[in-house]
C-alpha cells in the first residue's frame, strides 16, 4: 500500500487543541471540587463515559483492541498519566507539580530514540531547552531552577511526566493501528488506574471527595465532550508528528493555563510571566517550521 503524507499543521493544530483543553482543565476540576466531585472520581467518570462511548460508536473496537496486546503499555501509561498527576495536584503544591510535569520533553528525546529511533538533533535539544526556560520562567515565578523533588507529590508529578511522554511515543509507535483502538486505549487507561488512585488516597488518610450536587452532572458531561475531542485530537496529532516536536506543542498548554487564569482573575501576568510564555510560542514555532515532513509519512487508518 503506497505510503500517504499527512500535512504538518493540521496534525500540529491539533496537538494545540489538546493542549489547549487540559489548559483550561483547572477551572472545571476546581468548579468540580466545589460541588462536591474530587479530582479522581472526575477523572474515573470522565473517562469512563468516554471509552464507553468508543465502545457503542466502534462496536468492534473491543475485538479488535484484544488482538492488539501491544496497546496495553498505552493504556498503562496514559492511565499513569492521569493518576498519578491528580494525586500530585491534591497532595502537593499545584504550580510545582505542573512544572515537574512539564519536564516532559525531556524524557521524550530519550524515549523516541529508544522507541522510534528518531535522532538527537541539536535542534531539537535546543528547541526543549527553549520551551523549558519558558515553562520555569511561566511557573517558577521568574527563577531559572527547576525544583528537586521534594515529597512523595513531586515525584508522582515527575512520572506522570515520563508516563505521558511515553504515551505520546507510544502513540506514534503505533500510528498503523486503527485510530478507534488507539482511542479506547488511551480512555481506559485512566478506568482501571484511578480506582487504584482512590484506594491510595484513601490509605494515606486522604479520602477523595465524593458528594455530587446535581448541577455537579451537568458539568462533569460538559467536561467529558472536552476531554473527549482533546484526547481525539491527540491521538490524531500524536500519531503523525514526530515524538520531540510533539512534546514541544504540548508545552503550549502552560501558557493557555497561565492566560486562562488570568482571564479569571485567578492569577496576575507579570513581566516573567510574559517573557516565557513567548518563549514557549517560539519553540512550537520553531518545532513547526523546522519538522522534516518526510518524517511523517504513515499509512492511512
Amino acid at each position: 500500500m503506497p505510503s500517504v503524507r499527512y500535512p504538518l499543521l493540521p496534525a500540529a493544530f491539533a496537538a494545540l487543541i489538546n493542549a489547549s483543553v487540559w489548559g483550561i482543565a483547572w477551572y472545571p476540576l476546581q468548579w468540580l471540587q466545589a460541588h462536591g466531585v474530587g479530582s479522581l472520581w472526575t477523572t474515573l467518570i470522565v473517562f469512563s463515559t468516554c471509552t464507553l462511548g468508543v465502545i457503542v460508536v466502534r462496536p468492534g473496537v473491543v475485538r479488535r483492541s484484544l488482538a492488539t496486546p501491544q496497546l496495553l503499555w498505552v493504556v498503562l501509561a496514559s492511565g499513569l498519566t492521569n493518576v498519578c498527576f491528580n494525586i500530585a495536584l491534591t497532595t502537593g503544591d499545584v504550580v510545582r507539580s505542573v512544572l515537574l510535569f512539564y519536564l516532559m520533553p525531556m524524557w521524550v528525546v530519550v524515549l523516541a530514540r529508544w522507541l522510534l529511533h528518531e535522532p538527537v538533533t541539536g535542534m531539537a535539544v535546543g528547541r526543549v531547552l527553549l520551551a523549558l526556560v519558558g515553562a520555569v520562567l511561566v511557573l517558577g515565578q521568574g527563577q531559572l531552577s527547576v525544583p528537586i523533588p521534594e515529597s512523595l507529590a513531586d515525584w508522582l508529578a515527575i512520572a506522570a511526566g515520563f508516563c505521558f511522554g511515553l504515551n505520546n511515543v507510544l502513540l506514534k509507535k503505533f500510528a498503523d493501528l486503527s485510530g478507534d483502538t488507539r482511542s479506547l486505549a488511551m480512555f481506559s487507561g485512566a478506568v482501571f488506574c484511578a480506582p487504584v488512585g482512590l484506594v491510595l488516597m484513601a490509605g494515606f488518610g486522604q479520602p477523595e471527595l465524593f458528594a455530587p450536587q446535581p448541577v455537579a452532572w451537568v458539568g462533569l458531561l460538559m467536561f467529558t465532550l472536552a476531554v473527549l475531542v482533546g484526547n481525539l485530537a491527540l491521538q490524531y496529532g500524536a500519531s503523525r508528528l514526530r515524538a520531540n516536536v510533539l512534546s514541544v506543542l504540548m508545552l503550549a498548554e502552560i501558557l493557555v493555563a497561565t492566560l486562562s487564569s488570568w482571564l479569571a482573575g485567578a492569577a496576575t501576568l507579570s513581566a516573567t510571566t510574559l517573557a516565557g510564555g513567548a518563549l514557549i510560542v517560539s519553540a512550537s514555532l520553531l518545532a513547526i517550521a523546522n519538522a522534516d515532513p518526510a518524517r511523517a509519512d504513515f499509512r492511512p487508518n
